[in-house]
């Protein structure tokens, strides 16, 4: 495909049925309509353009599609977020179709690096009638088991894996690839930005008793350090945002734009801290860490880390959630109120592990 859309008009039938005929030849889109169309900013914190269509089919197949779709689209110039781009296509492209985790079924996708627009054709997640969660909702341990079930299953698959050094060399970490050079060049700009105009978020790290550098400083500590240790591939940004409930309570993920090979505590640390309640984080996470590590068993993990030190990595992790996870999102992105309790869970589960302390301890 020669050019990607990079508003709702450019979704024309016979661009959709280019699209969808790259998976499923014979399939031609006779109607489109748009029912919903945003961008970033618009009640959504996505560095991407979503739109929500509905579509008439026919041909060979087409019985077997469905007719509503989400389709995410690149703005129409964004260098800054074209490692987000095309990391996710990559990851739809070249890895999901490998996976046994619930995650959005994609019927196109696409990224051109010149001029760094894209396109996903994802399947409408709320025709399952999953829950899509925020920190507004009561998130039980059960559900916590759910996610750390997938996340467990995921991160076995690819333990230490020797294809990151063959097919999937083209996955970047969190200390090298253009992820990793996005998230150490523009964003600290942006994050500081934060700090000096949002006076909660300037209190909030002020109450730390640290600052935006120092933050940084960490967060770049803790990937370095944790480099080195057992390497799998990770989702990236497991913020409770960035998941669903399905009916039977089996748990999903979407958003894969931050997909790095990384360690393990990246992915659990920050789910849990941001999709507990304060108190039921502090009476189960230990327990749930348990849980997860041996389900990392379960998963074909011959050797996992011993509790003591995943606990220790679990509280480092802490750094990144704080510092990259939130303090670069504007209010204006989910609201108040959610911005603000995703800052209080995580900065309160700083405070409870005692992460700056622990984390100074590797500058």
């Amino acid at each position: 495909m020669k050019t990607y859309p990079v508003s709702a008009k450019d979704l024309t039938s016979e661009y959709l049925t280019e699209l969808i005929g790259e998976l499923h030849p014979g399939v031609k889109v006779e109607a489109v309509d748009i029912i919903d169309a945003k961008s970033y900013g618009e009640e959504m914190v996505s560095t991407a353009a979503r739109v929500l269509i509905a579509v008439r089919l026919s041909g060979k197949g087409s019985a077997t599609l469905p007719t509503r779709f989400i389709v995410k689209l690149s703005r129409a110039v964004d260098i800054i977020c074209a490692p987000f781009y095309q990391n996710e296509v990559g990851f739809y492209q070249r890895i999901q179709p490998e996976l046994d985790i619930d995650i959005p079924r994609v019927y196109g996708a696409g990224y051109d690096a010149k001029t760094t627009h894209f396109v996903l054709l994802l399947e409408d997640l709320t025709l399952r009638n999953v829950l899509l969660p925020n920190v507004t909702h009561r998130i039980t341990v059960e559900n916590a088991r759910a996610m750390l079930a997938v996340l467990a299953k995921l991160h076995g698959r690819y333990w230490e894996s020797p294809r990151f050094s063959q097919d999937l060399s083209w996955v970047g970490t969190h200390v090298q690839g253009d992820i990793a050079s996005l998230m150490n060049g523009p964003v600290p700009g942006v994050i500081q930005h934060e700090i000096d105009n949002e006076n909660f978020k300037r209190e909030m790290v002020q109450r730390l008793r640290t600052t935006g550098p120092e933050l940084l400083a960490c967060v770049q500590a803790v990937q370095r350090h944790q480099s080195s240790l057992p390497q799998t591939l990770l989702h990236g940004d497991t913020h409770l945002g960035n998941t669903y409930i399905l009916p039977d309570g089996s748990m999903g993920l979407l958003d894969w734009q931050l997909m790095v090979r990384g360690y393990i505590m990246h992915d659990v640390n920050y789910f849990l801290t941001t999709a507990l309640s304060i108190e039921d984080r502090r009476t189960h996470e230990r327990d749930l860490l348990v849980y997860y590590l041996d389900r990392l068993g379960s998963a074909g993990v011959v050797s996992p880390p011993s509790f003591d030190d995943a606990w220790l990595e679990y509280r480092r992790a802490l750094a990144w959630g704080v510092y990259i996870g939130w303090l670069t999102t504007p209010i204006v992105n989910y609201g108040w109120e959610i911005n603000v309790l995703n800052h209080l869970r995580l900065t309160t589960a700083f405070e409870d592990h005692d992460t700056l302390r622990l984390v100074r301890e590797l500058l």
